[in-house]
This record gives structure tokens, sequence and C-alpha cells, in this order.
């Protein structure tokens, strides 16, 4: 599967949908997409990482930067990682996780939680 990063906008919210690995090779895209989107003027910011099915180390510091980069223009960021789907539950959530970094970001399970106006993320 090819790594792609589509953008679409749902109201006030900037959202980058990825899919295929997230890792040394192609965190730059997805690191210079969400610089392009913060330029832009967009502050709110979902990244749907639904379709991701491999994230490595560099992966988790471009989320990472992105949290930091989102919070310097009080902005706000979203994660979609859904808790089941293919092999049951996502790659990046795992990850995640497993690296004790997950409740640093807002995750929801789907699209329309994630750029409703409730703030109900899932718990870490």
């Amino acid at each position: 599967m090819t790594f792609k990063v589509t953008d679409v906008e749902q109201g006030e919210w900037a959202v980058l949908g990825v899919s295929g690995e997230l890792d040394l090779v192609t965190s730059p895209v997805l690191r210079q997409r969400v610089h392009d989107a913060v330029a832009e003027g967009c502050h709110s910011v979902v990244l749907d990482l639904s379709d991701v099915f491999f994230c490595d180390s560099s992966g988790v510091g471009v989320l990472i930067a992105t949290r930091r980069l989102i919070r310097s223009c009080q902005g706000r960021l979203r994660l979609i990682l859904p808790a089941q789907g293919a092999s049951d539950g996502s790659h990046v959530n795992r990850v995640l996780g497993a690296l004790g970094v997950r409740r640093l970001f807002d995750v929801y399970p789907d699209m329309d939680s994630a750029v409703g106006e409730e703030e109900d993320p899932l718990s870490a």
C-alpha cells in the first residue's frame, strides 16, 4: 500500500487522512502537510490515522511534534484511532499506548466524534 495524505475541511477542522506506513521515509510528508495546514491558518486539526497499518518511532515523533506545533498556536489536535478494525484495532493506538504517550492526545473513534463539538475523547 502506498503512503497517502488527503485533506478535507469539516467545518472549522482541517482533516488530514493518513494511509499506509508512517515511518522514517514517509513521516516528513505528514510533517510538511501539517505545517502547510497551520501556515494556511488552520489551528484545529484532525489526523485520521484509521488506515495507518504501521507506525515506527519517526511516525510517533511527527505526532508529538504536531502536538507541540498546534499547542504553540493555541490550536486543537485530535486523532482518529479506531479501537477495532484491521487486525483488531489501530496499530498506531497500540504503539502510542506501548510507549506511554497516548495520554498526550485527544483520541476519537471516528470522524463524526472527532469533528463534533463535544470535548469527550476516549480515555487513555
